[in-house]
């Protein structure tokens, strides 16, 4: 290969001439060596680039319909799955802000996480991300903070899509993990209640839930995320929420990060344990 810039002689490239340095022309075997590893700057940046891009268009856009109820949703599929092979399927919960039926902001929270090539290497997996009507919820709960005996129609429905991809795919059914954000770590903390034996682990973010289910949650793998400024959903609710669990016999893990407000989701996701800790986690051992 050429001659490296860092071996170049300095006298080859200038020339005094009294006090001033003047720049003459480059050699060609120089200057043809200078071209060749700018070209490979650029093309290793290029392709580093390439590597981590984050396509949305990766992401299937689908509907899901009952009779006159109808829930819109993504669906990631792993690279180029096995046939024989079965596969995790994360589901993530969106906020407020996303609810509609475009079917495209509900994916803007997670998809650095999922959409970063290297954890799609490295962590196979399916990823539903359902979006949420505008004027409705994950979950309700009463004026007490008790959470209502019914589930709300966005999540019924989920419950029935998971059924339907579980079904449709090569879904691995005990490794089924929840996530969400804002409201849909509300929604994340409901559904983990509702149906303990259904989800392998649980990973709310600044979200909040109802202490008197903690005896059903107490066998979930469950780590929990919050700001400690949080000014739109206090870090009191996460905090409550874990030490209820923990008072129930379980362990929960909880990470406050002291100087975040309400977007604690950004460090969330960016946790490099976060990945490793969630695909270890398998149903057995959860009970209604």
């Amino acid at each position: 290969m050429g001659q490296a810039l860092c071996n170049v002689n300095l006298e080859d490239l200038y020339t005094p001439s009294g006090n001033a340095i003047f720049i003459i022309p480059l050699k060609l075997p120089i200057l043809f060596s200078l071209m060749r590893q700018l070209f490979c700057i650029i093309l290793t940046f290029t392709i580093s680039i390439m590597g981590h891009a984050q396509t949305p268009d990766l992401f299937d856009k689908l509907v899901y319909t009952k009779g006159s109820d109808s829930l819109p949703y993504r669906l990631l599929k792993p690279v180029n799955p096995n046939a024989l092979e079965k596969f995790p399927l994360i589901i993530f919960l969106h906020g407020s802000g996303e609810r509609g039926s475009d079917n495209e902001a509900q994916i803007k929270h997670i998809k650095n996480l999922v959409l970063d090539s290297r954890n799609r290497g490295k962590y196979p997996c399916y990823v539903l991300v359902p979006q949420c009507p505008k004027g409705q919820l994950w979950a309700e709960h009463n004026r007490d903070g008790s959470v209502k005996s019914q589930p709300t129609k966005p999540t019924q429905l989920l419950v029935e899509l998971i059924d339907k991809i579980s079904d449709e795919f090569p879904i691995d059914e005990t490794r089924i993990y929840l996530t969400g954000v804002s409201m849909g770590g509300y929604g994340t903390w409901d559904l983990l209640a509702r149906f303990p034996s259904k989800f392998a682990a649980g990973v709310p973010v600044c979200g909040g839930g109802d202490e008197r289910t903690a005896s059903k949650l107490k066998n979930i793998p469950v780590w929990a995320f919050h700001g400690a400024l949080d000014n739109i959903v206090a870090a009191r609710q996460s905090r409550t929420m874990i030490d209820a669990i923990r008072k129930a016999g379980g362990t929960p893990g909880y990470t406050e990060y002291p100087d975040i407000k309400h977007d604690s989701w950004v460090q969330a996701y960016q946790e490099p344990h976060l990945l490793p800790w969630l695909f270890k986690q398998k149903t057995q051992g959860n009970s209604d």
